[in-house]
């Protein structure tokens, strides 16, 4: 038997890191606005009839590893591949097999791509052993197993484009979270939207906790720029929704401004040169994918103006990432 997922992964529109456990429970009515992107993470497990080994195997970072048995890949002190060998621990397939996986999104994207991975290994081990656990499950296992691999505090906006595909907010309140799709028009969201790559991978979890740590030793600094956020977030939902692309621009500046107050290493100097070079060209507004330091950028553009952006992109020493909203989310292919 073979199994085949894909999960897409996500550009974040507004109210990013405020989806990290407790920093919501500071901003009420805290939400977050994003949409899945053709970028896909894959997964691939195959049977190893009459055989215990597990093998894992990485194709876009060339890494591998495999244990003689479940119970070996358990005791193991440490992983080449930690992510993909938490989630076997946590699904613990009777079968042996080799998991394969793959991502189109470039390594330190800020774009999900590790949170998308998750969430397409975790449809396909939920398929083999029969778990039926919801997408929800699927989710909170992806978070904290990246929680465990990254060893720092992680939030949950990045999986639920990765679960159920485009556009959505993801209201953030004590005990819980839940996801409403936005009402926007997506054929209309795709024609406004570049995604650029700096060239440079980010650290996310470094930066978050810096950015966390400072939020709750008390710096009025950040919290005060988090509560601009968590304001831009919510104006951003209703600009998305009335079609105001305008003030979507406006409102990705905005959140940029605040954003890029709360930490230096936040923005760099190709970050800042592509978003002030495509903004004289026509660009609405530039913001960072994910937590900074690198890795892509979304623009938000009209759409007679793309060609003029998308080469300004690559005079400033970036690349364009051709992408589509996915409309579908994670998706799981059984064959034998």
């Amino acid at each position: 038997m073979r199994i085949e997922s894909r999960a897409p992964t996500r550009i974040d529109l507004a109210g990013g890191t405020l989806d990290i456990w407790p920093l919501y429970l500071y901003h009420p009515g805290a939400v977050t606005v994003n949409c899945a992107i053709t970028r896909y993470a894959s997964c691939v497990i195959e049977i190893h009839r009459g055989s215990r080994r597990i093998a894992l195997v990485s194709r876009d970072t060339r890494r591998a590893e495999s244990f003689a048995s479940l119970a070996r890949l358990e005791t193991a002190r440490r992983y080449r591949l930690p992510l993909l060998a938490h989630l076997v621990r946590f699904f613990s397939p009777r079968a042996g097999l080799t998991l394969t996986t793959d991502s189109q999104a470039p390594a330190g994207g800020g774009i999900g791509g590790s949170s998308a991975m998750a969430v397409a290994i975790c449809a396909a081990l939920d398929r083999l052993t029969g778990a039926r656990l919801k997408l929800e499950d699927w989710i909170h296992i992806s978070r904290d197993a990246e929680a465990i691999v990254i060893r720092v505090p992680t939030g949950t906006q990045d999986h639920y484009p990765a679960a159920y595909g485009g556009a959505g907010v993801l209201h953030l309140t004590p005990g819980s979270e839940r996801r409403e799709a936005l009402r926007v028009d997506l054929d209309e969201l795709e024609r406004r939207l570049v995604l650029a790559y700096t060239g440079k991978p980010r650290q996310s979890g470094i930066n978050n906790w810096e950015v966390m740590k400072a939020h709750l030793d008390g710096d009025p600094r950040v919290r005060r720029n988090f509560s601009e956020i968590a304001a831009v977030a919510r104006e951003m939902r209703t600009a998305l929704e009335r079609g105001r692309w305008s003030e979507v621009g406006r409102l990705v500046r905005h959140e940029w401004s605040f954003r890029r107050r709360n930490l230096p290493g936040i923005s760099t100097p190709t970050i800042d040169r592509i978003i002030s070079t495509t903004r004289r060209v026509g660009a609405l507004g530039g913001k960072v994918c994910g937590a900074g330091g690198g890795g892509c950028l979304a623009l938000v553009i009209e759409p007679e103006g793309r060609a003029r952006v998308e080469s300004a992109v690559t005079a400033a020493g970036g690349q364009v990432l051709p992408i589509r909203i996915d409309r579908k989310g994670v998706q799981v292919k059984v064959s034998k």
